[in-house]
């Protein structure tokens, strides 16, 4: 009797709200050397393959040194660490861009 109790309420704790610590971020990098136009497919392509990345947009920022990529996370899975190697690892590096004016 007593581990039914136990595991209902573990059950219970489980399905609280207070369980789910997680949340989806968005962040915007700056990512570096995306000047061509096959830089965003491939800038985008290696952030989708970080596991909890639920949405990748990439735009060219400056023609002539870098993009601007906003990648949709849950944080639970990954971190901007994960995204900038992710980047830097495709020829890419990448900060968090400061988009405040």
């Amino acid at each position: 009797m007593i581990p039914r109790k136990a595991a209902a309420l573990g059950l219970m704790v489980m399905l609280s709200p207070w369980a789910a610590q997680a949340a989806e971020k968005t962040v915007t990098l700056r990512v570096d050397n995306a000047t061509c136009e096959l830089c965003a497919p491939i800038v985008k392509s290696a952030l989708s393959q970080v596991s909890g990345v639920t949405a990748v947009q990439v735009k060219e920022v400056d023609a002539e040194s870098a993009a601007l990529a906003t990648v949709t996370f849950d944080d639970a899975v990954t971190d901007v660490s994960a995204l900038i190697a992710a980047t830097t690892n495709a020829g890419y590096p990448s900060r968090p861009a400061n988009t405040g004016g």
